[in-house]
């Protein structure tokens, strides 16, 4: 077995120390005392009352959207595909698929890394921006118990002599002493349980997609050599075989159409549905317990769909078109920074420069997938 580069090996602690980092940032932006917007104590959107029992409270969200898709990616990383029978699975333990197992624990350590950088991302943006923003909720009018007798002496703007009732107040109205449930009626937007939940849920039904083959067809571009019609990368097409056995350079298009992937049998599909209609109760949630206005569910839903594709793809390939499996290890050039492609350098950093077996080309010299820890290739 080859040795496994230790610069290698620190560049992806390294991406767990920055992981943490952004955790630990948000974490201390949780603690910060949020923007209070004004408000009217006419405005119908914030009078809802306050529902003290969530339906899916923080805790519960944490565990839904962050620790059953690090099991489920574990799960399928390590054990998937399953030995069939006692020969293969005797087969799969023997020392001759120590590079079997290779790709699997890399197939897990890039499911979890992506996956805690969606959350983190998530994380320190939906904190961060609620303090910002300091949006009411929809409740924060039953948070505040505000004292209406003095209304006129918290007044902010509007025209408190002619139009009684129809100005904006400060949060100094408020006579509640629960000063974190008053904090909290000022951060409605983003949604976090929102953000998290798509998060979490969209990585984990793109993960299923990549590792189980749910592919929606696609018709690539077709270029022609003389001995083969290519798509663009995916896989050569042979050409099509007269009855007297020989093959013609032109493949026929019956040939060329046979050899396209076909639709996914619905099922399979069900598999990819289960996180998104997850995601979709925990966001109503938010608005069934008048927790959130419809717009901050919708940003928040859509902040972390994106933040969920960004992470899958930083470290898997496109699921179309790659199969959504892992990226190869880098290179040591590029392990901790960039490998420029031309001027300056050493002999040694010359002859890095060359190899292609970094993580965007996901390439090797020899024509493989993935370089490093000991022969771990691209896909699982």
């Amino acid at each position: 077995m080859a040795t496994v580069s230790k610069r290698l090996i620190a560049s992806y602690i390294l991406d767990w120390i920055i992981i943490i980092g952004i955790v630990a940032l948000g974490a201390g932006l949780w603690n910060v005392t949020p923007n209070h917007r004004p408000f009217t104590l006419t405005d119908p959107s914030i009078s809802y009352p306050y529902v003290e029992h969530e339906k899916v409270s923080t805790a519960t969200l944490f565990v839904v959207t962050v620790i059953v898709p690090g099991i489920i990616t574990f799960v399928v990383s390590i054990l998937f595909p399953l030995p069939v029978s006692i020969a293969s699975l005797k087969t799969l333990l023997s020392r001759s698929q120590a590079r079997t197992w290779r790709k699997r624990l890399w197939c897990w350590h890039t499911s979890w890394l992506g996956l805690a950088l969606s959350f983190a991302l998530s994380f320190v943006f939906v904190q961060g921006m609620k303090n910002l923003f300091g949006k009411p909720r929809p409740d924060l009018l039953s948070r505040c118990d505000p004292d209406i007798e003095n209304q006129a002496r918290y007044a902010l703007g509007g025209y408190p002599g002619v139009l009684n009732g129809f100005y904006l107040v400060s949060s100094t109205i408020c006579k509640t002493r629960d000063q974190d449930l008053l904090n909290d009626g000022f951060s409605s937007f983003p949604s976090g349980h929102a953000t998290y939940s798509w998060a979490g849920m969209v990585y984990l039904a793109l993960f299923l997609a990549g590792q189980f083959g749910v592919l929606v067809p696609w018709m690539p571009y077709l270029r022609q050599d003389k001995n083969h019609i290519h798509d663009d990368g995916s896989f050569p097409l042979t050409g099509a075989r007269h009855a007297n056995g020989t093959s013609s350079r032109t493949p026929t298009h019956a040939a060329t159409e046979t050899a396209k992937p076909a639709a996914p049998p619905l099922p399979s599909l069900l598999l990819l549905l289960i996180p998104i209609c997850v995601a979709v109760y925990i966001t109503s949630t938010r608005y069934s317990d008048f927790r959130h206005h419809g717009f901050d569910i919708i940003f928040g839903a859509l902040m972390g769909t994106a933040f969920s594709f960004f992470a899958f793809r930083l470290y898997h390939r496109p699921v179309v078109r790659g199969g959504g499996s892992s990226w190869g290890p880098r290179s040591n050039a590029r392990a901790f920074g960039f490998a420029f492609a031309s001027g300056g350098g050493d002999e040694d950093g010359a002859r890095e420069r060359k190899r292609t077996d970094d993580v965007e080309t996901g390439k090797l010299e020899d024509g493989r997938g993935g370089a490093g820890m000991g022969g771990i290739v691209n896909g699982h």
